[in-house]
């Protein structure tokens, strides 16, 4: 195990659905073992259909801040996950020593259909976020 503690940054566009979800998970997985933040390069606000997905899952991320990624972030961040093509592209230089990893991740939130469609698309998000954060976390705090 390292001897920096993991301090992950889940970074989306608006930091409004997957970069959401993916904070919540990584805090209900990690607990204390981790610091866990997420931020947007724009801040869109909370997404209702992400906070109710989480819901089913038994994880409130109504509490959670849409915020927009700052210097003191990545300053601390020691992981930076971008969950969108649009932050990968956008992300800034890190600082030396954080390391990146990129999640392709479709948008919810741009889902079109009727409400049990939508909704069908937040579900496969969330629970590919799921699996992705508990693999990512498993490797990291085993490292």
């Amino acid at each position: 195990m390292s001897d920096t503690p993991l301090n992950v940054l889940f970074l989306c566009t608006g930091n409004s659905c997957r970069s959401q979800m993916a904070e919540g998970f990584a805090r209900a997985i990690a607990g204390s073992a981790a610091t866990v933040q997420s931020a947007g390069i724009e801040a869109h606000g909370k997404n209702p259909r992400a906070i109710a997905a989480m819901d089913e899952v038994g994880i409130d991320i109504s509490h959670q801040d849409s915020t927009r990624l700052t210097d003191e972030m990545l300053g601390a961040a020691t992981l930076v996950v971008t969950v969108c093509g649009h932050a990968d592209e956008h992300c800034p230089v890190l600082p030396p020593g954080v390391r990146r990893v990129h999640w392709p991740l479709p948008d919810p939130a741009r889902a079109t259909g009727t409400e049990e469609e939508i909704t069908a698309q937040f579900r496969a998000v969330r629970d590919d976020i799921s699996a992705r954060v508990r693999d990512l976390l498993q490797e990291e705090l085993r490292s």
